[in-house]
């Protein structure tokens, strides 16, 4: 069986196409068979007030596109040119590699991907700012 499988928490909630949708009280398995589906964690959402970082801003845009809340082709440019804006900052191979997979996958209008690449930056930049402070 191809497609995206989430694993569910108890009352854990995901956005599919704009729908919330709650977890019961066990854990769950769920297949996502239809192609280029919208799906969201919203435990791994951010909050509009909390994309106050280059990374975290980045990754909101891709969450907006996820969800189905942002003009997939504005989006996307807007995602390649924060990417681009990233890789100025973000200098080590490992961070520079997300950061290609993250476009490569935006390129290939895999959101969902591209957002997974993005997400690994968000603790370097935690660091990041951390250490600045």
């Amino acid at each position: 069986m191809s497609g995206l499988v989430l694993k569910l928490r108890p009352a854990e909630r995901i956005m599919i196409n704009g729908a919330v949708i709650e977890n019961g009280d066990r854990r769950t398995r769920l297949h996502v068979l239809t192609p280029n589906a919208n799906v969201l964690r919203l435990r791994d959402a951010i909050h509009p007030d909390d994309a106050n970082t280059p990374v975290k801003r980045v990754c909101y845009i891709a969450q907006l596109l996820l969800a189905g809340e942002a003009e997939p082709v504005a989006a996307r440019k807007q995602l390649l040119q924060g990417i681009e804006q990233l890789g100025q900052v973000f200098q080590t191979e490992e961070c520079r590699a997300h950061l290609g997979e993250a476009k490569a996958q935006l390129l290939q209008e895999n959101d969902y991907q591209a957002l997974k690449f993005l997400r690994f930056l968000l603790p370097i930049e935690a660091g990041l700012m951390e250490a600045a402070q």
